[in-house]
């Protein structure tokens, strides 16, 4: 899997974004994560918002890869938009 951007938007608490992010390294995949939680003022208003453009409920994990948006922890989703 090369070429393809993979960003995930991600609570520091979350169990499920955490389950994600050990997926993604599990299989090898490089990807930027923003912790919304960690962010403040307007650097964490811009987030929202760039969110909310793709993931209209702004819930999380909102995962980012290519032109694909996974919302949850959807395992078999993830494998396919990598093509594992």
């Amino acid at each position: 899997m090369s070429g393809c951007d993979v960003k995930l938007y991600a609570l520091s608490t979350c169990i499920h974004c955490r389950n994600t992010k050990e997926f993604l390294k599990s299989c090898g995949v490089g990807y930027e994560c923003i912790d919304v939680d960690k962010l403040d003022g307007d650097e964490r208003k811009a987030i929202i918002e760039e969110i909310k453009k793709i993931n209209p409920s702004c819930s999380f994990p909102t995962l980012v890869i290519g032109d694909k948006i996974i919302v949850g922890f959807r395992e078999d989703e993830i494998k396919e938009a990598l093509n594992l």
